[in-house]
């Protein structure tokens, strides 16, 4: 039994708030517990997450591994800051600290898990995890259902790269522990943020189109301010689908955010992006990798794009060399 416990969810992503989901209901329902709050965090607090005061009790989905939470669950290799952590994981072998890296998304992982080590599973939540597993694996049929797909799914996944409220992927949490994607789907608030985000969706497809180009080891490379459109992550694939990987540099009013990612509809052994992007101050898994840069540190943003796209075209010339 637990009481007023916070939760602290990796955010905004479509694979938190439903990690998010499942942790509540199965801690709730099954041992008792209250949450006070729910919190959403993003990799911006890396360098201060163990030292930041957290409000205890307190519970971790899809998010940094941290020694003192209660119940903790994440897929991302770049999870433990220190290498001690990752040994106090392994140490402590506590049934409530859930992780495999070789999971494609978070609440695949506690679907499983939670079934077999706890017993617990609700089936009202299976077409949720297939959902969160499909965006957060990047499991795509195609980049038109990636980029615009109108499936309820992926039109709430859109909106939370519009909302700026901290409220409102906790809002998401609430509604999905009580309705369906497709009734969430229907609601005045998501159908508004939807369709805003498509709409900006299509002018930043226009824009990333004057920056992209393609470099050494198939890379297409983009550099665009979006601070009044949206660019979605799979758009060099729309001019480049045979592009092995997009790196990204993202302007914004908040900083400059440098993302990477994998060919999803190419099969060849890549390049572990989290891994790359955590020397930089980052972070994600083998297939997404990114990070945010603000202030002084986004003047250095040039630098960092170059020094990352040149690193994933080292580390591509060692596996064809050892191929």
């Amino acid at each position: 039994m637990v009481r007023g416990a916070c939760l602290y969810f990796h955010s905004p992503c479509f694979d938190g708030i439903a990690s998010s989901v499942l942790v509540v209901d199965f801690l709730e329902k099954a041992r008792d517990w209250t949450f006070e709050e729910l919190r959403p965090v993003n990799y911006d607090i890396r360098t201060n997450w163990l030292s930041k005061r957290l409000s205890e009790p307190f519970a971790v989905v899809d998010f940094l591994y941290h020694p003192n939470a209660k119940f903790w669950a994440d897929h991302h290799q770049t999870t433990f800051l220190r290498a001690s952590l990752k040994e106090h994981f392994e140490k402590q072998r506590d049934p409530y600290h859930i992780y495999s890296p070789k999971s494609g998304s978070c609440a695949k992982l506690l679907w499983r898990v939670l079934a077999r080590r706890f017993n617990y599973c609700n089936q009202r939540f299976a077409e949720l995890v297939k959902w969160a597993d499909k965006i957060d694996s990047a499991r795509y049929h195609s980049v038109e259902e990636a980029i615009s797909g109108q499936y309820p799914a992926l039109n709430i996944n859109r909106t939370l790269v519009i909302s700026k409220d901290p409220a409102y992927p906790v809002w998401l949490v609430r509604q999905m522990r009580e309705r369906s994607l497709d009734e969430i789907g229907r609601l005045p608030e998501v159908i508004r943020k939807s369709n805003e985000a498509n709409r900006l969706i299509e002018a930043g497809l226009d824009r990333v189109s004057q920056t992209v180009h393609l470099e050494e080891s198939d890379i297409a490379v983009f550099d665009v301010d979006s601070s009044d459109v949206l660019i979605n992550r799979y758009s060099p694939y729309h001019f480049f689908p045979q592009a092995r990987y997009s790196v990204g540099m993202v302007r914004t009013p908040d900083g400059i955010k440098i993302t990477a990612m994998r060919n999803p509809w190419l099969q060849f052994p890549g390049v572990y992006l989290g891994k790359v992007f955590e020397r930089f101050g980052g972070g994600g898994h083998r297939r997404v990798g990114s990070v945010l840069l603000r202030g002084s540190d986004a003047g250095d943003a040039e630098h960092v794009m170059k020094r990352l796209v040149g690193e994933i075209q080292k580390q591509e010339q060692k596996k064809s060399a050892a191929a």
